[in-house]
């Protein structure tokens, strides 16, 4: 009987502090959250539009206009269909991109997020020329 007394004197649970902490860090994970998964679905329709736009095929130009209208409807404004490389390897067209994202968290501090992609399907990105060479040789 006396063991039973004594568990029963002490209550668990959390304290009022406790409770305090854990939701200021629920609170600032999702702030996170809400900041950040734009850009994860903006990256996400990125992916499908060079997707469609290499099946639509042509010359570079066209699957830039291809990107650029299926990047429309998905309301992508970080990329367009000149800030992409396409590249023909083999014969076979493989369309690559890769951005910078500056999420801005708390007054001057941001997060920057790299994103690349390609259809090329060993995953490695064409580099980019910034010269005219790599749009007339294509």
């Amino acid at each position: 009987m006396r063991q039973q007394q004594a568990s029963s004197k002490y209550q668990g649970g959390i304290s009022l502090t406790g409770l305090i902490l854990v939701l200021a860090v629920i609170g600032v994970i999702a702030v996170f959250a809400l900041k950040l998964l734009p850009t994860w679905f903006e990256y996400s329709a990125v992916k499908d539009a060079i997707v469609r736009a290499k099946e639509a095929g042509g010359t570079p130009r066209e699957i830039q206009v291809a990107f650029d209208k299926n990047a429309g409807m998905n309301n992508v404004t970080a990329i367009s269909g000149r800030d992409l490389t396409i590249t023909r390897d083999g014969g076979e067209t493989q369309v690559s991109f890769a951005y910078e994202k500056r999420v801005p968290l708390v007054g001057n501090v941001s997060l920057v997020i790299d994103y690349a992609g390609t259809t090329d399907p060993s995953g490695v990105n064409a580099a980019k020329e910034e010269d005219g060479a790599a749009s007339a040789s294509r």
